[in-house]
């Protein structure tokens, strides 16, 4: 399992994208990151977007709730997650 981490901001992890796939889904691990293809193309913070509410939808979570801390203009990027625990993320996260 990768790596979630607690800040008083909310829960964060890795995330490496591979935009414009068949379809929206994890695929796999990548070391200490989830490898998450989008649809999307990484144009005009379209993939950013996606990956926002694939996360979301996934986590059942508000949109507002999810961000991405770093890597905005880069594959990999740390999200965060307000409103959840470490242990609830993980857990949402392994039933997909």
């Amino acid at each position: 399992m990768i790596p979630v981490h607690l800040s008083p901001a909310g829960v964060s992890f890795a995330v490496k994208v591979h935009p414009r796939a068949k379809k929206n889904a994890i695929t796999s691990e990548l070391g200490d990151a989830l490898k998450l293809a989008l649809t999307a193309p990484p144009v005009e913070g379209r993939a950013n977007q996606a990956c926002i509410e694939f996360f979301a939808n996934l986590l059942d979570v508000p949109r507002s709730s999810v961000t991405i801390a770093s890597g905005e203009t880069n594959r990999r990027k740390i999200v965060r997650v307000a409103g959840l625990s470490v242990d609830e993320v993980r857990r949402r996260l392994i039933g997909s």
